[in-house]
This record gives C-alpha cells, structure tokens and sequence, in this order.
C-alpha cells in the first residue's frame, strides 16, 4: 500500500511507497513506457450498512521512477495534499547499517486507462477527466460527517422517508451513506420480518455547497423539507 497518493495536474497518478516494495524495485529497472501496473481502489462507506462497498476503481498504465527535477515538484504536491509526517523528507534508510537504498520511492502512473463502478453505475473514463477533476470540497470531511449524523441525527435521516412521495418506506431503516457537495444519499434496508429490498434514495441540495458551512445550511433545510 502507498504511504500517499495524488494526482498531477497532467492526470499522472503520483505514488510515495517503500524502496523495498516489489513496485519500487521493478520500477527502478523501467525505461519509458515498458512496465504495465494497475492500481485498485475501494471506497468503502464509513458507516455501518449492508453491502458498505460504494465504488471500485482500476486505473491501468505505465509505471515509472519520479526523477530528476520531477522530485521536488511531485513531493511538494504530496506534502501540499497528502502531509506524510517525516516520510517525504526521508531518503534515504538512516537506521545502521546503512544499506544504501531509499527508504521511499517516489513512482508515477500514467494513465492509459480507467474503469468505475459506483453508486451511479459502471462505466469507462477518459483520463482527461481525471486530469481535468477537482476534489469534492467535503470528501476531506465526509467521513466524520456521516458518522456524525448516523450517531446523533438518526431520528432526522429517518424523516427524510417523508420526501420519497407515495413510495413506501414505513418499517426502513435509514442510514446515511454518501455526501458531496451535491447533495446526500441515504440507504433504506428493511426491519425484521420485512421482505422488500434495501434501496438507495438521493436527496440534493438547492445549489451545491462549498465548505462545511454550507453544508450545515444544507442539511437543515433538507431536514426542514422532510419535517413538513
């Protein structure tokens, strides 16, 4: 596993692992293109829920040493979007004895091809739009965020079974499984005794938010809807 992940503005997927990891030593041979890789994400809702795997991602390409002058600029962007502690600054191994080898390498994927399978379905992505995308400004905050509202607003998710029109939803639990600045998604799952199908419900905003502020404002007034 990588210590720390991002991506560059050019859409090239920035890697801090350890020197000893078969992909540092196997990247420490290759030259231009000539070493596939895939990586495989798993994004796992942080909540308790049935079937907690939201999404799956593999991104395949060509793996390669950062070198050169590329090494202060891509561990910048790390310590800028991923803050390791001392690791970035670590290169080389200083327990004794000294063996010469660093202890992290830097490794860069570029990207030739994505696969997605989320909530909204499976489907192929350009890595232009990887390049192009920008971080959701509460994906840094979503976890405690819904675990926040799982433990002390369970009574107010609950109501939002009042905004799903003449579906039938007496008897669900609801818990609430995945925030963006668009808006909140909520599972349904049936009590004991119950037979129909778990189901997910999206519930958007008015206008998107841009930081927790907003998204304060949001969910009162979401919670406000359901009430009435």
């Amino acid at each position: 596993m990588p210590a720390a992940r991002t991506v560059t503005p050019d859409g090239d997927v920035i890697l801090l692992v350890s020197g000893e990891s078969a992909a540092a030593r196997a990247a420490a041979h290759a030259q231009d293109d000539d070493l596939t890789a895939v990586i495989e994400i798993t994004d796992v809702a942080p909540v308790s829920v049935p079937h907690r795997i939201r999404a799956r991602a593999r991104l395949a390409g060509w793996l390669t040493p950062v070198r050169g002058d590329d090494r202060a600029v891509c561990a910048a962007l790390l310590a800028e979007r991923h803050p390791v502690g001392e690791l970035l600054g670590l290169t080389e191994s200083q327990d004794p004895p000294y063996t010469g080898r660093p202890a992290w390498t830097m490794l860069r994927l570029e990207v030739g091809e994505i696969a997605l399978d989320d909530l909204w379905g499976a489907e192929q992505v350009d890595p232009d739009e990887l390049a192009g995308a920008e971080p959701d400004p509460l994906a840094a905050h979503e976890t405690e965020l819904l675990q926040h509202l799982a433990s002390a607003h369970a009574d107010r998710v609950a109501d939002l079974c009042g905004l799903l029109g003449s579906r039938d939803a007496g008897g669900l639990t609801a818990v609430p499984l995945a925030l963006d600045r668009l808006g909140l998604r909520v599972r349904f799952t049936p009590g004991p005794g119950r037979t129909s199908p778990s189901f997910d419900a999206r519930f958007d905003f008015p206008e998107p938010v841009a930081d927790v502020c907003g998204l304060r404002r949001a969910v009162r007034a979401l919670f406000a809807a359901a009430a009435h």
